[in-house]
């Protein structure tokens, strides 16, 4: 696949510029749309955006090493995220995790052989209330027990 942006592209990336004071204030909604694009964040893309924002690659590596919200990898087509932090791990995230490792076959930051899942252990996704908490991919669902997570998993293509 060829690492360039469409014109449709640019023309958003325009856009989240134009919104912003400065140029570098849009590095992460352009990774964003990029990653939505590509899968992931390789370091071809890093340059693609380093260059396209006109930014030095350093800083636009630096954001992406940063936040885990940026794949280094590719990832599954459902991308799986286990919070275990406090209120998750006393609620069950670590029990949830340990389920989805032997469900899927997969440790944390693995994907399966058939690229549906990937599965990752993640800090706080802000719903201590709700806990434990699971993501996939866009999508959030809080106070999740095994039962719950079949589901899920079985409701997916």
């Amino acid at each position: 696949m060829e690492i360039v942006f469409s014109v449709a592209d640019l023309k958003q990336i325009e856009n989240l510029k134009s919104r912003y004071p400065e140029t570098k204030a849009a590095v992460m909604p352009v990774l964003w749309l990029a990653q939505k694009k590509f899968g992931w964040i390789s370091d071809d893309v890093k340059k693609l955006v380093a260059d396209t924002l006109k930014l030095p690659y350093s800083h636009v590596h630096g954001v992406v090493s940063f936040y885990t919200m940026y794949y280094k990898k590719p990832m599954g087509k459902y991308h799986i995220q286990v919070c275990t932090n406090v209120s998750c791990m006393i609620n069950g995230g670590e029990d949830t995790l340990k389920f989805l490792n032997s469900e899927l076959g997969i440790t944390n930051n693995e994907c399966t052989a058939d690229g549906k899942f990937s599965l990752e252990e993640v800090e706080c996704m802000g719903a201590c209330g709700e806990a434990p908490m699971v993501a996939i991919n866009q999508d959030f669902y809080e106070s999740t027990d095994k039962s719950k997570i079949l589901s899920i998993l079985n409701s997916l293509e």
